[in-house]
């Protein structure tokens, strides 16, 4: 900051730099105070309106979306009743029976379930104690010497055997591998390592290691398989089911869009209050100054918020991409179109239309939508930087700390704060990155064009008139040329057109992240 305003000078530029510099100062401790706030988390986007089952049933539906050949599932059972469960596992089997592999992992399920099972795979402590077919899982134990009691649950039998419950074991068969019932008089790891042995030994295992090994050759003679997500849906559908999906969202969370629309409302009526009825003299041109560059910058510190569009559901995205849902395109496409763009026009034009008129702007239509898409296209530049940014972060403090760093500087190089005429070359080169220039230059050529500060030609200081060491301000052309800024149609339009291609640059750089960012394991 000190190379920035270096050199204060005693004139009308030294007097706008020197009150830059303390405005910078100020601001600054403002937005440190914001990163201790962000250390408390103060709710989640929605509560709790589903039960645990519901949640799982949820969860299954979504995995059988994109229709999959082979289905992995974690205890699809847990937190259901018994005829909800029963239900899932039924529609699991007809799956099967349509050609589908499912494999699940499942803890003591009831008799009816247990014989949906086409092939049952036992594990302790790490080990493999039996892969076959289901209904040979009971006569391969019995010819160990474990015996199911009759009305015993298959199941539960196949627990009590890791466990070591010596019940068991038929006292006819207690003669049969008597290291096994030794092994049940020891720890449970003991039992495991008893019972992986046996069945290695067995015809099971031997038939699963022949079979994988005919798989493995096969893999070989195939080559290397490349990883690639086929998508059963066209573009168009996905992009139309996750706007309609991202803009329930929006809607379903007051914090994200009520409650931002009801402070952007609350503060265009204080700031129309407070700028209001600005006149054509001395004072007139500092409020209007004011009034843009607190437009201009509010968009652009609104902008934040977008910082956790994809951060909040990054595993979500993750999980459902690689299972194939949509593409990336179509998931980034949709959050610029039902999240990002509302919540940036609507307030934009919240603002012009409550602002512009009652603060007292030039009175013309044609600068009225103006100003309008020029503090809209601020909001737009300023979210596609906070993505791209923001984009491949896990937390969302870190994203923040760095977009306000990055706002930071962009404010102080907006030509407020301090002139730009007066900075060194060797950094007035940054001054090309800031949104709030090009923002603040649109506005005010927009604004002061054609204005008249001066009931008559001035001569000396004129009590009416910005009087400088070189000459008095009496027209807006006056105020702009000795900010640096050019009047003609395309010194207007030309902000525009770098705010456009500032905005696509970075959606394109946040796209880009988003497309290689690690999914995989």
């Amino acid at each position: 900051m000190g190379a920035i305003f270096f050199g204060l000078t005693n004139d009308g530029k030294g007097l706008q730099n020197r009150i830059g510099a303390m405005f910078f100062m100020t601001t600054n401790q403002c937005f440190s105070s914001i990163s201790a706030i962000e250390l408390f988390v103060v709710g989640t986007y929605f509560a709790r309106g589903v039960s645990g089952g519901e949640r799982k049933r949820t969860s299954i539906g979504l995995e059988l979306i994109t229709n999959p050949k082979v289905l992995f599932l974690d205890e699809p059972t847990t937190g259901l009743d018994s005829s909800t469960a029963n239900a899932v596992l039924l529609l699991l089997k007809r799956m099967s029976l349509q050609g589908k592999t499912i494999i699940f992992s499942i803890h003591q399920p009831r008799y009816s379930i247990f014989k949906l099972f086409d092939s049952l795979t036992l594990l302790a402590a790490g080990r493999l104690l039996y892969h076959g077919p289901a209904d040979n899982a009971l006569p391969y134990f019995k010819s160990l010497g474990f015996v199911c009691e009759p009305y015993n649950n298959p199941a539960d039998f196949f627990l009590d055997i890791i466990n070591g419950d010596s019940s068991a074991v038929a006292a006819s068969k207690m003669t049969i591998h008597s290291a096994i019932l030794e092994a049940t008089e020891r720890e449970q790891e003991t039992i495991a390592v008893t019972l992986a042995v046996q069945f290695s030994k067995c015809s099971f295992y031997k038939k699963m290691l022949e079979e994988l090994d005919v798989l493995s050759k096969e893999q070989k003679r195939l080559g290397t398989i490349i990883k690639g997500i086929p998508y059963s849906t066209p573009f168009l559908h996905q992009l139309k089911w996750l706007s309609r999906r991202t803009f329930k969202n929006l809607i379903g969370n007051p914090q994200n869009s009520t409650a931002q629309i009801a402070i952007i409302t609350v503060m265009g009526i204080i700031t129309g209050a407070v700028f209001s009825g600005v006149k054509n003299d001395a004072t007139g041109i500092q409020n209007r100054i004011g009034a843009l560059f607190f437009l201009a910058t509010n968009q652009v510190l609104n902008s934040i918020t977008t910082v956790e569009l994809f951060i909040t559901e990054k595993r979500i995205f993750i999980h459902e991409y690689i299972s194939g849902y949509y593409r990336v395109s179509a998931y980034f496409f949709s959050k610029i179109i039902a999240d990002m763009m509302p919540m940036r026009t609507l307030p934009g034009i919240i603002l012009t239309s409550l602002n512009y008129f009652t603060i007292g702007f030039k009175p013309v239509l044609a600068s009225f939508f103006i100003m309008m898409l020029t503090i809209i296209l601020i909001a737009y530049a300023s979210s596609s930087l906070a993505l791209a940014v923001a984009t491949g972060q896990n937390v969302t403090s870190v994203a923040n700390l760095l977009i306000n760093i990055c706002f930071v500087f962009m404010i102080v190089f907006s030509g407020v704060l301090v002139n730009l005429t007066t900075i060194t070359s060797s950094l007035s080169w940054l001054e090309y990155f800031s949104i709030p220039r090009y923002g603040l230059n649109a506005l005010q050529i927009n604004e002061f064009t054609g204005l008249r500060f001066c009931t008559e030609t001035p001569v000396g200081v004129n009590a009416t008139c910005v009087s400088t060491s070189a000459y008095t301000v009496c027209t807006g052309e006056d105020y702009l040329e000795m900010q640096g800024i050019g009047t003609t149609s395309w010194d207007l339009w030309k902000n525009h057109v770098a705010l456009i291609c500032m905005t696509i640059t970075f959606l394109t750089f946040a796209y880009l992240k988003l497309k290689f960012l690690k999914k995989y394991t």
